[in-house]
């Protein structure tokens, strides 16, 4: 069997700024969530799409803010946006998926954890990470634990995440803490651009790694020697925003294996959910009910 594991605020965005906005009976903004369930509900129509959690960030900030102040925060978010969390979770569990909210972690370390678990079991055949987030490319393993980029359609196995990024799976922390990612708030180190990071990593996979002098280089990317005196200066700085995009894989999730099974959307839950929605027709895209 296949685990899907889903991005679920990725999804909320996207829905977002890729749908047609639409207002509930009481005129509050509800096109993400319509447009959620609708990407949801298409996901579990695939006969494969058989176990299915699916990870929020229940609040944007986590545990990360504390370790460096420029980490990613909710100021900026759309308010029309930032109201439908709360009801993208409970679209989530209408439809009969495991929802894990997210506090003190984010959605990326749930999705992390339930990918390491899940992983070791003989019953799995592959577990899928259904977001395109860089960060999560660290989770890949081969072709058994694979990210899917939805959207445009592709699959990254282990062999994909070296061709996009030049480094193996288990280096894409210590890349992201050299190249930055502006997503996160994660700053980077200066002149470390994404070629000569991957060039670097390439040979030595972790920062710690990298000699601090030149001459001990076995690569010698263009620009080297402003490479290592920039990681030099900056070295402390770089270990800390490889931490920062080092997912956790020990969030505190309960549910098992068979837990993750879809049985179907709660009837009674989807009509009182269409019915706010003002989204009637949504309940006949469901392909099972409990």
């Amino acid at each position: 069997m296949k685990v899907h594991l889903v991005d679920g605020t990725y999804e909320l965005f996207r829905a977002y700024y890729g749908v047609p906005p639409h207002k509930d009976r009481e005129g509050m903004e509800v096109g993400a969530c319509v447009g959620l369930a609708r990407s949801l509900l298409f996901l579990l129509k695939d006969p494969e799409v058989t176990h299915v959690a699916c990870a929020f960030d229940q609040i944007i900030e986590s545990f990360r803010n504390e370790m460096f102040d420029g980490y990613k925060t909710s100021e900026g978010i759309e308010p029309a946006l930032w109201a439908q969390f709360g009801l993208a979770e409970e679209v989530c569990r209408a439809i009969g998926l495991v929802t894990w909210p997210m506090i003190e972690f984010e959605a990326d370390d749930a999705l992390a954890t339930a990918a390491e678990r899940f992983r070791q079991l003989d019953s799995v055949k592959q577990v899928v990470i259904a977001s395109p987030d860089k960060d999560l490319t660290q989770c890949v393993e081969g072709k058994r634990v694979v990210s899917w980029d939805r959207r445009r359609k592709l699959f990254f196995d282990q062999e994909a995440v070296r061709l996009k990024f030049g480094v193996e799976p288990e280096s894409i922390p210590d890349y992201l803490g050299l190249v930055g990612d502006t997503a996160d708030g994660i700053p980077g180190i200066a002149g470390w651009g994404a070629k000569s990071t991957a060039i670097v990593l390439s040979e030595y996979g972790h920062i710690e790694a990298i000699p601090e002098s030149l001459a001990q280089w076995r690569v010698k990317p263009r620009g080297a020697q402003r490479l290592v005196d920039n990681l030099n200066k900056d070295r402390q700085a770089a270990l800390l925003y490889r931490r920062l995009a080092t997912l956790r894989r020990d969030v505190p999730l309960d549910q098992e294996l068979e837990d993750l099974r879809w049985l179907g959307a709660d009837r009674d839950h989807m009509k009182s959910l269409c019915h706010r929605l003002d989204e009637p027709e949504l309940i006949d895209q469901v392909r099972r009910f409990r």
